[in-house]
């Protein structure tokens, strides 16, 4: 399995979202009517849940929440690199992120990984650089792209085997692969309430860091690789 490809020449990554605003009240008259309307599909599965209540939700959709870490790491000779882009100014990280992806990831050799990925982090970094005014690095710019020049990975598509009704969490795979879990403080649901009452973006960096290394180990597992062990990976 994936044996054509070079592990050097792949990007992995995993983003932290959160809603863009730390509550329902805090929107503008505008977006609370939009979220309100947002949330009249959300309440099919959760009919006694109001808008307020469904807002913490808020930070999984990109036109009501924002980026605040992006994690990325990457093969090094006998290394594992990991990098992280965080901070409030959504813009500032992006931009910084789009600038490493046009300085250093740029050919076509090169490729993105994620778990889920193509469902949700990289049409998210796009969509919200969008909305920041950045222009894409090509490596996401899907626009005009055949499917086979589109250079994404996605580990949980790959775990598919073209089965598009099955969904298997990163946590699962950990557990079937005998991976380290990335989820032993927080998890997604949490990031919100972690940035935006405990006010510790540091945690969440942590957590997004855990995830980017997993998702190169559960890959590793797919080619039949070794897991990375701890001395091989540096945070930079």
């Amino acid at each position: 399995m994936l044996t054509n490809l070079n592990i050097s020449d792949i990007l992995f990554l995993d983003i932290e979202t959160v809603p863009a605003v730390a509550a329902f009240d805090k929107l503008s008259g505008r977006f609370k009517k939009l979220w309100e309307k947002k949330a009249e599909n959300l309440r099919r599965h959760d009919p006694e849940l109001t808008a307020d209540q469904l807002y913490d939700r808020a930070g999984i959709y990109a036109e009501f929440g924002k980026v605040v870490c992006i994690s990325c790491g990457f093969a090094n000779g006998g290394e594992f690199r990991i990098k992280s882009f965080y901070g409030d100014d959504e813009r500032i990280l992006l931009l910084e992120f789009a600038d490493m992806l046009n300085k250093h990831f740029n050919e076509a050799r090169h490729l993105l990984c994620a778990h889920n990925g193509k469902e949700f982090d990289f049409p998210y970094i796009a969509r919200r650089m969008l909305v920041n005014g950045i222009v894409l690095p090509v490596i996401l710019d899907m626009a005009g792209k055949k499917p086979w020049e589109i250079k994404h990975l996605d580990t949980m598509e790959l775990w598919k085997f073209g089965d598009y009704k099955h969904y298997t969490s990163l946590d699962l795979l950990t557990a079937i692969f005998d991976i380290p879990t990335p989820k032993d403080d927080i998890d997604g649901s949490q990031v919100g309430q972690v940035y935006w009452v405990e006010k510790n973006l540091e945690r969440i960096v942590t957590y997004c860091q855990k995830d980017t290394l997993t998702v190169a180990q559960l890959l590793r597992r797919y080619m039949g690789m070794p897991l990375l062990r701890d001395e091989q990976v540096v945070i930079k």
